[in-house]
């Protein structure tokens, strides 16, 4: 064997320039057996092919035949379609193969691809290798091109205003620009580190996988013929999708959704709509909330309203009604924590601490979500039935903003408010929410007021508070 090969290589050697008399030299047996198998050798293996047997082929398809060396493929001069996927290639020089349109060399070693001379190519396929770098800026008639499932860190399809498939998933890029892809239908992009996706200019697009990125925005506002989306495992805060009256399929889960708008008069049509573990997400808004929603995932979700301001009904935190009493034990919460100032300030209380001062109690539930995430109750302190504030504040900044008395046992029918001069100022009922400071839609000042309560037992009380402005 060894003189054998020492043979070949010396032959091969003299041939280079004279092409064997008509041969040509292709090393690899599974490579020359492939061609064997198509007709285009005789047999038996001996590293040779008549070239006049491959010049003219236009199509040449070898996939799965373990070969590892492509040496010989130069001579395909008219070569048009070349699939030699699921080999072992390392190496691949096609630069005289200058009649490609469709390239597939998906699921080899490839560390790099120069297609540059390849400028009729409208397909190619090189997924699944270990390239790093592709420039396609020469493929200018480029409609496919699924790279995905490589090493790519940037890539750059300014030139290829045709496409309309592209598939780069799977790699480490963090950009992508695609404003001059118009044509485009067909992006996934999922499995990268992309942090923003500008979809203006790609009208056309139907499909959309962008999971397993870095994305806090996405706006689908010009993408009106979008059939299916996949956004899941992003960082997105919002979702509209108010104008894809053609979606079929959704997956937005594993995000950080505050809101989640597919009222856009096809979900009736949904075949798959998944948005579980957004938890910050307290509504979404549907075309009808009486609808058969029991498809969607997650199953239990039931917060669903017509409009995007109805969510407001519908925050994720926890609300104690006021207490009057002797002490009070704080409950366990099922959203939110307690504080002692508002805002998640002050100091922090656990359930069961036992209250025995009047104050206000805040519950604060940390979220991105602009919503409300905050309410408060007041605990009053008193061997009374009822609780009559001192003071209060009516500035608008939440705190003390109205003086009410609180009424444990519904014992009290009316208050009246006067001025220090005896006018009637706010007459009370006992469901009224309380006083404003305010007498004929004017600010009152700063001063001490009087009060009158009178009991359902017919019995008086008299007192005075104060109003600080």
């Amino acid at each position: 064997m060894r003189i054998k090969w020492g043979y070949k290589t010396c032959f091969f050697l003299v041939c280079l320039n004279f092409n064997c008399f008509g041969q040509t030299f292709v090393p690899d047996d599974n490579f020359e057996q492939a061609l064997i198998d198509l007709g285009y050798d005789s047999g038996p293996l001996d590293d040779f092919v008549p070239t006049l047997n491959i010049n003219s082929i236009t199509n040449l398809d070898i996939p799965s035949k373990n070969i590892s060396d492509l040496t010989g493929i130069e001579d395909f001069l008219a070569l048009e379609k070349f699939d030699l996927s699921n080999n072992n290639i390392t190496v691949l020089d096609i630069s005289k193969n200058i009649n490609l349109n469709i390239l597939w060399c998906h699921y080899n070693q490839l560390t790099s691809l120069d297609v540059s001379n390849n400028t009729r190519l409208i397909s190619l396929r090189c997924e699944n290798n270990l390239i790093v770098n592709l420039d396609v800026s020469k493929n200018t008639n480029l409609n496919v091109l699924t790279c995905e499932n490589n090493q790519i860190t940037t890539l750059n399809i300014s030139d290829n205003s045709t496409l309309d498939r592209l598939q780069c998933g799977n790699n480490a890029l963090s950009n992508l620009d695609l404003s001059k892809n118009t044509d485009l239908l067909y992006l996934s992009c999922e499995q990268n580190q992309i942090e923003s996706l500008n979809l203006n200019n790609n009208t056309h697009l139907r499909v959309l996988f962008c999971f397993e990125n870095l994305l806090t925005d996405l706006n689908l506002s010009n993408n009106r013929s979008l059939e299916v989306l996949n956004c899941k495992f992003n960082e997105l805060n919002t979702l509209d999708l108010s104008v894809n009256s053609n979606l079929t399929n959704l997956d937005c889960s594993d995000n950080q959704l505050c809101r989640l708008n597919i009222k856009n008069g096809n979900n009736n049509s949904m075949v798959i709509m998944n948005f579980e573990f957004n938890p910050d997400l307290n509504c979404v808004v549907v075309d009808n909330i009486n609808d058969n929603h029991s498809s969607w995932e997650p199953f239990s979700f039931s917060n669903y309203v017509n409009t995007p301001n109805d969510c407001s009904n519908f925050v994720l935190i926890d609300s104690l009604n006021n207490f009057i009493g002797t002490s009070y034990t704080l409950p366990a919460l099922t959203n939110g924590n307690y504080f002692t100032q508002s805002n998640g300030h002050g100091i922090a209380l656990n359930a069961g601490d036992i209250i025995t001062n009047t104050q206000t109690i805040y519950i604060y539930k940390e979220t991105i979500c602009n919503t409300s995430n905050e309410t408060s109750f007041n605990i009053f302190i008193t061997n009374q039935d009822y609780y009559i504030p001192k003071y209060f504040t009516p500035n608008n900044d939440g705190y003390h903003d109205s003086w009410q008395v609180f009424d444990k046992n519904g014992s009290i029918n009316n208050i009246s408010i006067y001025s220090r001069y005896g006018k009637l100022l706010k007459y009370l009922r006992s469901d009224s929410p309380g006083w404003d400071g305010t007498f004929n839609g004017r600010l009152l000042k700063s001063d001490d007021y009087w009060y009158i309560i009178v009991f359902n037992t017919g019995e008086a009380l008299k007192g005075h508070f104060t109003l600080k402005r």
